[in-house]
């Protein structure tokens, strides 16, 4: 379809058919394109407070927890997440609900109309999407989960109050580097002269002070300068004014809670300790420890490398399965898919690896080859086969745990909807 034909669609699939169209890459990192099209619509100033949250993992479930909190604090929230699972709304968040389809339609044409012969990613153009209906809504603060990297990514062009970088880890080396130090500098990036920046890695390489040094914010890093302490019933924050104590244990990880908190400390919008309470118990992120049914138990969780895989793992120790637990697994071919797999390979009786679909998927084969010799396996051409499988053989006893990439998620999300019409036990 023409620009001037899509300016006037009113249907969400056909925008992102076009979008995925525009341009040659779907990783193009850089500022100049997009921030060209960004001025064009006054989106770099938000009339709202921002924060921007990075990381290599635990950006989405940090997100979820402030968002929790601040609405249960009485604050409007906007939350811009990526990727979806199911469908694209999930990528744009007012008051709670995902945005319409009609809402993106009128984005999308807006950035339509001023973008003339700029190309742009299907990435970067959503993004200009969420930062418009933002502008329009003017919730209270805005949540900004950052896509890869993040000095160099889409949500960088945002003139942000606070950042946040969650954890670092090797991922996407081919764009960030193949280091913990270069990988650090590249989300560090997101940082703002005079404003606070939060580091939720507890062993940061010593690039992300150097760069928050360069960049004349000021760093907080846990350890140092917020913490928690646990007891069995209950934990506590400390940070450098707050002290709270007493705290429920959320469903999401209790380190991306403590970094949480710290930002709350530090943002300056007024949080009371009952909207704290309430926001860390319902806190809740679709595809991280997501129970889709019962007997047989099937959990669903994105994890995709290895620290996320080793937090998938403690998982699973903390949570013994009365039965055998199998695993439906998919990944990407740019992951790290021996330490992925091998840091669940324990926890694992039989795998049932898939191919995935596109460029950059690895086979199961491939992913077959990566298992210890021993490794019970079968390998299939797609999810939905190797999850029907996996429940064929499961025992009423048994445990399947779905994860390697957010596409295999996705897949058995939209399997078990065709099947059950749920996605909850």
């Amino acid at each position: 379809m023409t620009q001037s034909v899509m300016a006037q669609s009113q249907s969400l699939s056909d925008w992102l058919s076009y979008l995925e169209q525009l341009h040659p890459s779907v990783i193009d990192l850089g500022l100049h394109r997009v921030g060209l099209v960004a001025d064009r619509l006054a989106l770099r100033h938000l009339p709202c407070r921002v924060v921007t949250v990075g990381g290599t993992n635990g950006k989405g479930t940090t997100c979820a927890l402030l968002e929790a909190i601040y609405r249960a604090a009485g604050y409007r929230v906007g939350v811009y997440s990526s990727p979806h699972l199911l469908r694209y709304n999930e990528r744009v968040r007012l008051d709670g609900q995902d945005v319409s389809d009609g809402d993106l339609c009128r984005a999308f044409a807006a950035i339509e109309a001023v973008r003339q012969d700029i190309s742009l990613t299907f990435f970067e153009y959503g993004t200009l999407a969420a930062l418009w209906l933002f502008r329009e809504a003017a919730p209270d603060l805005v949540l900004l989960e950052v896509g890869l990297g993040g000095r160099l990514d889409a949500t960088n062009l945002v003139a942000s109050d606070l950042a946040v970088v969650t954890s670092i880890a090797l991922d996407h080396c081919d764009w960030l580097g193949d280091t913990r130090e270069a990988i650090a500098t590249e989300k560090a990036g997101i940082f703002r002269a005079q404003k606070p920046a939060i580091s939720g890695e507890p062993q940061p390489p010593a690039t992300l002070a150097a760069t928050a040094h360069a960049l004349g914010a000021h760093l907080l890093q846990v350890g140092q300068d917020f913490w928690r302490t646990e007891s069995e019933e209950s934990w506590a924050f400390h940070g450098q004014r707050e002290q709270w104590s007493g705290l429920p244990y959320p469903q999401l990880p209790l380190d991306n809670a403590v970094t949480a908190l710290a930002v709350v400390e530090q943002l300056g919008l007024v949080v009371d300790e009952a909207a704290l309470h309430t926001g860390l118990r319902q806190a809740r992120l679709a595809g991280r420890m997501q129970r889709l049914r019962q007997q047989p138990s099937v959990i669903v969780d994105v994890a995709h490398n290895p620290h996320s895989a080793h937090y998938l793992a403690q998982q699973l120790r903390q949570q013994p399965s009365q039965g055998r637990r199998l695993a439906v697994a998919g990944m990407l071919k740019d992951k790290d898919i021996l330490h992925t797999l091998g840091e669940l390979s324990e926890w694992v009786d039989v795998w049932y690896l898939a191919d995935l679909q596109g460029p950059r998927a690895a086979t199961a084969n491939e992913l077959a080859a990566m298992l210890p010799l021993d490794a019970m396996r079968y390998c299939y051409d797609s999810v939905r086969v190797a999850y029907q499988a996996a429940l064929a053989t499961a025992g009423a006893e048994d445990e399947i745990i779905v994860l390697g990439s957010f596409y295999t998620v996705a897949d058995v999300m939209a399997e078990e909807l065709d099947m059950t019409g749920t996605l909850g036990s």
